[in-house]
């Protein structure tokens, strides 16, 4: 089989054609420091490759997402602790509004006061992010979640937003408390029973607070409890709206500071009844924090013929339901410094997870530039060994002989 000089000539020529287009491939990876620079340099290495990129790009959005809802959960937790200190300062104004020789005066200045900060409090209530969002608007729902609609036909604040708030998640934590549950969810009373007076009352009976003595022995009745005067003597009775008069409560003989106890109920009852005076027992339901400091506000401008006693009964129901809800306030803010502590968890998290993906990604398609120099060195040697010999063998032709 004979070969051409031309087709020989053919040959060298394209090898090293190849070889300088493998130099100057080998040239590109080191100006660019990859390795793999298309699926067809190593197919599995790209691959592997566009996988960790793929997962790298949804670790940092939930990065941004989660140092988004952190800085929406430490204003939320600024915002509680300014409304537990507006709560503290009412509180320290309903003890001061206890004083027996302040008159009308002094009363309407704390009353003015308390409306102040209940307004303040609907402020914090209504505290929207930096990008605009409510803090405290649970859900979503109305840009302005809570809307004053107090009038002289008592309407109050109402919750515009939507009740519940999103569930923390593994790479996600939520940029929105449920106010609501905060501020709008507060017991009445004590928690299970709610006392107050009669509006047709004349004497100048109180109560205390009440508490439960007997869980158990609760009914959740109503109940009244009566006061009449027999033979000169005040007596009361306790009556249930379902059973009727309750035993051992009938007719007694009542003293001012006395303490009763009936179905799992205890309270002491103050001052000195009128005949037909009455105070009522009602299972609690809840309220909220805003018309706790209203109905304190309403009852220092009270200017009925028994305000004092009814003055006296608001406001120590106020400061039985403003403590209630001072611990609603405290414990959504110990949630939120604990969701504040689990975030900087899952940001030290998912930061190593990112360092660990850029590392498998550079380990698949970087190039080691020590190893990738001295492969081009050695290219590039060889190409123009290459072309010398070619260079000296071109010249052996029968037609140099001839000359």
């Amino acid at each position: 089989m004979r070969i051409s000089t031309a087709n020989s000539y053919d040959n060298t020529v394209s090898l090293l054609a190849r070889r300088q287009a493998e130099l100057a491939a080998q040239q590109e990876k080191i100006a660019t420091g990859k390795r793999v620079q298309k699926a067809s340099d190593d197919p599995v290495a790209a691959t592997l490759a566009e996988t960790a990129q793929n997962r790298l790009s949804r670790t940092q959005a939930d990065l941004r997402s989660l140092e988004t809802a952190r800085s929406s959960l430490q204003q939320a937790e600024s915002g509680l602790a300014e409304s537990g200190e507006l709560i503290q300062k009412v509180r320290d104004l309903l003890v001061s509004a206890g004083n027996a020789t302040f008159g009308p005066s002094e009363r309407e200045d704390i009353a003015r006061q308390l409306e102040g900060l209940r307004e303040q409090m609907i402020g914090v209530a209504n505290l929207k992010d930096n990008s605009g969002r409510t803090l405290f608007g649970g859900l979503g729902g109305a840009a302005t979640p809570f809307v004053d609609l107090y009038s002289a036909i008592g309407n109050g604040v109402q919750f515009n937003g939507q009740r519940g708030q999103a569930a923390a998640g593994n790479t996600s934590l939520p940029q929105a408390l449920d106010g609501n549950a905060i501020w709008m969810r507060v017991p009445q009373g004590n928690g299970s029973f709610t006392l107050g007076l009669d509006p047709g009352n004349t004497g100048s009976v109180s109560t205390s607070v009440g508490e439960v003595r007997d869980p158990a022995a609760l009914t959740g009745d109503d109940y009244a409890i009566g006061f009449a005067e027999v033979a000169g003597v005040m007596q009361y009775t306790v009556t249930s709206s379902v059973t009727g008069p309750v035993a051992g409560h009938i007719g007694v003989p009542y003293t001012p500071g006395m303490t009763i106890e009936f179905e799992g109920q205890s309270l002491q009852m103050n001052g000195q009844p009128a005949a037909g005076d009455q105070i009522n027992s009602l299972p609690s339901t809840n309220t909220n924090i805003f018309k706790v400091v209203q109905d304190a506000v309403d009852a220092l401008r009270d200017t009925s013929t028994n305000s004092g006693a009814v003055r006296n009964q608001a406001l120590a129901r106020t400061m039985t339901e403003l403590d209630a809800g001072h611990d609603r306030v405290l414990l959504a803010r110990g949630r939120a410094g604990e969701w504040l502590n689990r975030a900087d968890s899952l940001n030290t998290l998912m930061e190593d997870r990112s360092v660990d993906l850029k590392t498998e990604k550079s380990r698949l398609e970087d190039l080691d530039l020590v190893k990738g120099i001295s492969d081009f060195q050695m290219q590039q040697l060889g190409l123009e060994a290459a072309l010398k010999s070619y260079a000296q063998v071109q010249r052996l032709s029968l037609f140099q002989v001839i000359n």
